[in-house]
């Protein structure tokens, strides 16, 4: 009887632990015992994602392409840098996320609650239309910005709303290189395409 219990206990130990798991699917933080080093693991990555550190003034630190899909471990070595916030960002298909961490007199401190997730804006263009939906949680003014062969041709400013939907029709007679910049909340977001 006894070992009936605890092999059901062990059994319910392994099912928490892989609950626990699957809720916690996107990024986990580790840190080392002197607290210079870091572990970050990111869970689902696809290659060609991008990686990077930035300090609190956006200055990339590190920054790399994700070489192969699933798993992503990553142990930054933070003893050189000065005291301040920066931020590891995972950059995805369609979306940001961002983790904020705080190196103070050699220690490394995390905020558990710093997880923020960045929707990127979604751009397609079908012959001569042109459509842009972007979410933004912040409400955030987004700017479009839109170009012909370098030239700006088109911008608005898009204020007031958690979703931005944008349809341009171009004129399917000009053809060349065309190119829309958005700017959202201190990111840019570019898209080239050809009439």
């Amino acid at each position: 009887m006894m070992k009936t219990i605890q092999t059901k206990l062990l059994v319910v130990v392994f099912m928490l632990g892989s609950f626990a798991n699957y809720a916690n699917n996107d990024m986990d933080f580790n840190k080392n015992i002197n607290a210079k080093k870091v572990k970050v693991a990111f869970k689902n990555v696809k290659k060609g994602q991008q990686l990077t550190l930035k300090n609190e003034r956006g200055v990339k630190l590190h920054s790399e392409t994700v070489s192969r899909t699933g798993l992503l471990t990553k142990v930054f070595d933070l003893s050189s840098l000065n005291d301040g916030i920066y931020t590891i960002e995972l950059d995805k298909d369609y979306e940001i996320i961002v983790r904020t961490l705080e190196v103070k007199n050699n220690n490394v401190i995390f905020n558990a609650d710093s997880k923020k997730v960045i929707f990127k804006p979604v751009i397609r263009n079908k012959k001569n239309i042109l459509m842009i939906s972007k979410i933004a949680f912040d409400k955030k003014p987004m700017k479009v910005a839109l170009y012909f062969n370098d030239n700006i041709i088109y911008a608005e400013t898009l204020k007031n709303g958690k979703i931005f939907n944008r349809v341009y029709k171009l004129d399917k007679e000009i053809k060349g290189d065309y190119s829309v910049v958005l700017y959202n909340n201190t990111r840019s977001y570019f898209y080239n395409f050809k009439l």
